[in-house]
């Protein structure tokens, strides 16, 4: 508080506004969904994979990868997944890397046709679902 000359030569006491403090607001943005892509490095994390082996298989079309400007490879989320799959299949078939190429492509146009003849005889009532 200070005190203003009053015209009589009295003081009178007057308050000032104390001031209010600064508050700093911070804004976060955080993805609620799945990463839209992800890198080299991070699908051969998840996957257990060494990224040099990870390339391997985008050259030989094993797996879908997109580049960017700079060359990076990225990769769909699912990426891991289909990796997995091929490393299975390598284990369990005495077969080569690009040689599985065509094993898997033959297990997803299977899988497409099972699910289209699921969709068909979803209205019939034959136990004969497999024909």
């Amino acid at each position: 508080m200070t005190t203003a000359p009053r015209p009589g030569g009295a003081s009178r006491r007057t308050a000032i506004p104390a001031t209010p403090p600064t508050l700093t607001v911070r804004v976060r943005t955080a993805t609620l969904g799945p990463p839209l892509r992800l890198g080299l490095d991070a699908v051969a994390l998840r996957s257990g994979i060494h990224p040099d082996l990870v390339r391997r298989f985008v050259a030989l079309g094993l797996v879908d990868a997109a580049r960017d400007a700079t060359g990076r490879l990225w990769f769909d989320p699912s990426a891991p997944v289909a990796l997995a799959r091929i490393q299975r299949l390598r284990a369990a078939l005495p077969l080569n890397y690009a040689s599985l190429g065509l094993v898997v492509d033959l297990l997803d146009r299977i899988s497409e046709l099972e699910d289209a003849l699921r969709r068909s005889n979803a209205g019939s009532r034959s136990d004969e679902s497999w024909i």
